[in-house]
């Protein structure tokens, strides 16, 4: 399959109700903040890791969809079956005069291991990878960019505190002389609108090989990932706005700043948000730059 030939550029709007979008562990498992303004914050890779999992869940991670970063893996592991593929294996089992065994890997190796993993792997070509560490694979710039996520407005992290009605040991049972109950904390975010930025590079995506098929999949993908992440944790999140810019050329047509100022986001009154109903989003598709089209994936 054919790389992409087209820039694109998107908009992506989810939120989060009575939940927590992106705990913190650093704090607590707090839901990210930013300390000054008190918007809420989701990561890039939190975002990544729900993609991994949707097209892990819809393709059965087999090639070439299977998933470079998934959960236990080892990704030595990776390079080696890499390696083994591309017929190298014995650069890694040939030992050095101090009976070392090779990890590094003749150039040419190292670039057609590389290559058979971004054909494999659709988490690395989509987000690039590092594989240098252990068995040397190379690096990959990936050709799909994401922004943190930041609410439109303020959010309060609300604690909340939880009993379970058992004990984990004997010890704990003793010590609350059959009582049995655990006191534990929860932390969620009565409301937040979450906006994020992405960028899609048509040359990067030759390195990679990232195709039509690829992107198709990642915009459904991101339309569709909080469906299959429900838990008690994160409450009811929603994709509410997926808006992608798409340029005649691989260079692009527009600065995606530009683009981007494009979708507006309105409060409809002042009182605390406590759903997407009391947001307008407002799309400007009028005179659009040369060049540029605007595709409503969602919203």
């Amino acid at each position: 399959m054919p790389a992409i030939a087209h820039r694109y550029d998107f908009v992506l709007l989810f939120d989060v109700k009575d939940g927590n979008p992106n705990g913190d562990p650093d704090a607590g498992n707090l839901p990210r903040l930013d300390a000054e303004t008190g918007h809420g914050l989701v990561t890039d890779v939190s975002l990544k890791r729900k993609l991994r999992n949707f097209v892990q869940m819809a393709k059965g991670a087999q090639p070439p969809y299977d998933i470079y970063i998934k959960e236990k893996a080892v990704l030595e592991r990776t390079h080696r079956a890499a390696y083994k593929a591309i017929g190298a294996e014995e650069e890694l089992a040939e030992g050095d005069d101090k009976g070392k065994k090779k990890r590094k890997g003749s150039a040419d190796s190292v670039d057609k291991a590389r290559q058979w993993i971004c054909t494999n792997f659709f988490d690395v070509r989509t987000f690039g990878a590092v594989m240098s560490t252990g068995v040397n694979c190379g690096q990959v710039r990936g050709p799909v960019q994401l922004t943190f996520a930041r609410s439109v407005d303020p959010v309060i992290a609300t604690e909340h505190s939880i009993t379970r009605m058992a004990v984990a040991t004997e010890a704990e049972a003793e010590k609350q002389d059959g009582d049995n109950r655990t006191m534990g904390r929860k932390h969620t975010v009565p409301y937040g609108l979450y906006r994020a930025h992405g960028f899609v590079s048509a040359f990067l995506a030759k390195q990679t090989g990232f195709s039509n098929e690829d992107l198709d999949l990642f915009f459904t993908g991101l339309g569709q990932m909080f469906e299959h992440d429900r838990s008690a944790a994160r409450g009811e999140m929603s994709t509410r706005g997926l808006y992608v810019f798409k340029h005649d050329s691989e260079l692009g047509n527009a600065h995606a700043s530009d683009l981007f100022d494009r979708i507006t986001i309105r409060r409809l009154s002042d009182a605390p948000p406590r759903g997407f109903a009391d947001y307008a989003v407002n799309v400007n598709d009028a005179a659009l730059p040369t060049g540029v089209a605007l595709l409503r994936r969602l919203g």
